[in-house]
Formats: structure tokens, C-alpha cells, sequence
């Protein structure tokens, strides 16, 4: 287990009063033991760790893991809680947003002497500060992600679906290396370009639009995300002007970045240019999101975001304006936080590129 981790999770043993933690959550469960299959538990106690994984994945999980008691099960549930009475454990922590309701009652009934204490900020934020080797494989996916963007952009014309564009693009993240794409591509051309998530569809490309593409790949777990709009053929003078707001506003975040410094005041830097310069109607998502094991995780950089800039954090700056009937922009890459200020992951350029 990472010594990182074991410290931040000590430090919630001591807050709450636990004996022991429940790890529920795959991605904090492969962050915690290194395993990679799609079904495990980890049972954290003040003396030993636990791995709980089904019969199809026992081989794996004592390959992978390390320092950790592997126990099999045929009943997850079953398992956990037998393990959890055999300890005596009186104060079991659990994530709280990974436990049903339902699996949370059948927990009471069968732990009647142990007092179930959700952790109130999760264990996600564990691992929020990414390490080196992390950001080698966040900036592997980056690459293959980017090297197919740059491999398709050429193709992009007058007359060519939305969909096959996002479909050659998926297809070359794969044959580069990516293990999966991060989520479904997002193609979004015309008028449709000002649907932040509008998944590419039949529709053909036609003569002066906005083209927004938003994409990632996994790599060894890792997860990249960019976003690039391009316009086809000669753009308007609208058109340039709505995309210089939206770059310079990527660029007023960007300076904003620094350790100490509130996710809200980095995500108000670009809100406020953009609301400035007249269009903040239509800028409604936040300007970032954190990127790791998961494509959107910990930290939020929104007006809601209650997390603080750390050195080591990796997360998106994504501002964007979305005109109904008309079209939209997004720019997007993913940064590094130092501990100066910021270094950039993605390098793709981000000047208004015409096809």
C-alpha cells in the first residue's frame, strides 16, 4: 500500500474513532493495492489490511497486491461481514457514495455490534496529489490520445458524418495503445457544437462551422481528456472573437492555478472574463475537473468546489460558451499543479485552427 495513502487514511482513523475502513470503491481500491480486476474490496484495520476478491480473481489479487491478507469469497457481503465480527470490530468507516442504501441496511442487520460511520469528505481525495509515476501514465494516455487527434483532424471536411470522425479517432486511440477511450467521443458541429456533451451523431459537417472534439484515452489505468474546436472553412468575425474569449479565459485560469489558492477562484478567473466580455449565460459547467484513475474525479474547479489547489494535483481547465441555435467553443487541457504555478500536460495548440 502506498505510504501516501496510509497516512492520509491514518489521519481519518484518529478523526472518526475507526478500527477499521471499508473500501468499496475500484479506483481507490486499485490506487490502495495495485489490483486491477473488476471485483474487490479492502478491509483497512489499525494492525492489518485485508484484500476480499471473488474465486475468479485470487490468482491476480496475490500477484498484484502487496501487504495484504487475501481472503476469497463466493458472497461478498457474506465475507465482509464475517470478517468485520471476527476482528471485533466496534467502528467500521465506510464511502459513504459507494454503498447503496440497500447494501448499507443489509450491512446493520448483519453488523449489530459494529457502528457504521460514513467518512464524510470519502476516500477520493486520497489521491488527489499524483506522483511521478502517475503523471508518466497520465501523460502516456495524453500522447496517444493527442497523436490520433492529430492523425484525424486532416480528414475533418465539408460533408463528413460527425460519427465517423469519432469513430476513426476511437479507433486509432486503441491501435496506439489505449486500453479504452476515456468516455464516448464527443463530435459536435453546427449548431449542435453548443451541446457541452453532444455526442457525435449522422449529422454531416457542413461549410463554416464550429467543430468542437472532445476525447481521452486510458492507459495503464490512467486517464487523459482535451478538448479542441476547430471551424471549417473562412470563420466569421463572430466566430473569432467568441473563440479568443473563451482561449484568453482558459489563459486567465491558468494564471490563477497555484498551491493555497481556492478551486473557486480559479474556476471565477475564466467565469468572470466570460462574463465580462458578455456571454456568461452561456457558460454553465465548471472550468475543470480532476483526472487520474477516474476521468472526473477530486479536485472540482466550479463555483461549488470546496477543495484547495495542491502541488501535485492533475485537472482539467475547460472553459467554454454554448449559443443556443448558433454554436459553441470549448478549449481544454490538463495541467500539473507545481509549486510555483502550473505546467501543462496536453501540448496540442490551442489558436483557432481552420480546415
Amino acid at each position: 500500500m502506498r505510504k501516501s495513502a496510509l497516512k492520509k487514511i491514518g489521519e481519518r482513523f484518529e478523526k472518526y474513532s475507526l478500527d477499521a475502513i471499508l473500501v468499496l470503491n475500484l479506483d481507490n481500491v486499485r490506487y490502495l493495492s495495485g489490483f486491477t480486476g473488476s471485483e474487490g474490496a479492502i478491509l483497512v484495520s489499525q494492525n492489518r489490511n485485508y484484500f476480499l476478491t471473488g474465486t475468479r480473481y485470487t490468482t491476480q489479487a496475490s500477484e498484484q497486491t502487496k501487504g495484504f491478507i487475501i481472503r476469497e469469497y463466493d458472497n461478498r457481503e457474506e465475507e465482509i461481514s464475517d470478517l468485520i465480527s471476527k476482528l471485533n470490530i466496534k467502528s467500521l468507516g465506510f464511502e459513504p457514495q459507494y454503498v447503496t442504501f440497500e447494501a448499507y441496511n443489509r450491512l446493520l442487520k448483519r453488523l449489530q455490534d459494529t457502528k457504521l460511520i460514513p467518512i464524510a469528505e470519502g476516500l477520493d481525495s486520497v489521491r488527489n496529489k499524483k506522483e511521478g509515476s502517475e503523471i508518466k501514465l497520465i501523460k502516456e494516455a495524453i500522447r496517444i490520445a493527442s497523436e490520433s487527434y492529430l492523425d484525424i483532424v486532416g480528414r475533418i471536411k465539408v460533408g463528413i458524418e460527425e460519427r465517423e470522425i469519432a469513430l476513426e479517432t476511437e479507433y486509432l486511440m486503441r491501435k496506439k495503445g489505449a486500453e479504452k477511450v476515456s468516455f464516448d467521443t464527443i463530435v459536435a458541429s453546427g449548431k449542435r457544437a453548443a451541446l457541452p456533451h453532444g455526442i457525435a451523431t449522422s449529422k454531416r459537417i457542413k461549410k463554416g462551422e464550429f467543430v468542437v472534439i472532445d476525447f481521452g484515452a486510458r492507459y495503464q489505468g490512467y486517464y487523459s481528456d482535451e478538448t479542441q474546436t476547430v471551424v471549417v472553412g473562412k470563420p466569421t468575425i463572430r466566430q473569432k472573437k467568441i473563440y479568443q474569449i473563451v482561449k484568453d479565459a482558459q489563459e486567465k485560469a491558468f494564471e490563477a492555478i497555484k498551491p493555497g489558492v481556492d478551486v473557486t477562484k480559479v474556476d471565477s478567473a475564466a467565469r468572470d472574463y466570460i462574463g465580462n466580455a458578455g456571454f456568461g449565460k452561456y457558460f454553465g459547467h465548471g472550468t475543470g475537473h480532476g483526472v487520474g484513475l477516474a476521468v472526473h474525479e477530486m479536485p472540482h474547479i466550479s463555483p461549488l468546489g470546496k477543495e484547495v489547489i495542491e502541488e501535485g494535483m492533475v485537472f482539467t481547465i475547460e472553459p467554454g460558451i454554448y449559443i443556443p441555435k448558433w454554436g459553441g467553443v470549448r478549449i481544454e487541457d490538463m495541467v500539473r499543479v507545481t509549486s510555483r504555478g502550473y505546467e501543462r500536460l496536453t501540448f496540442l495548440p490551442k489558436e483557432l485552427q481552420v480546415i
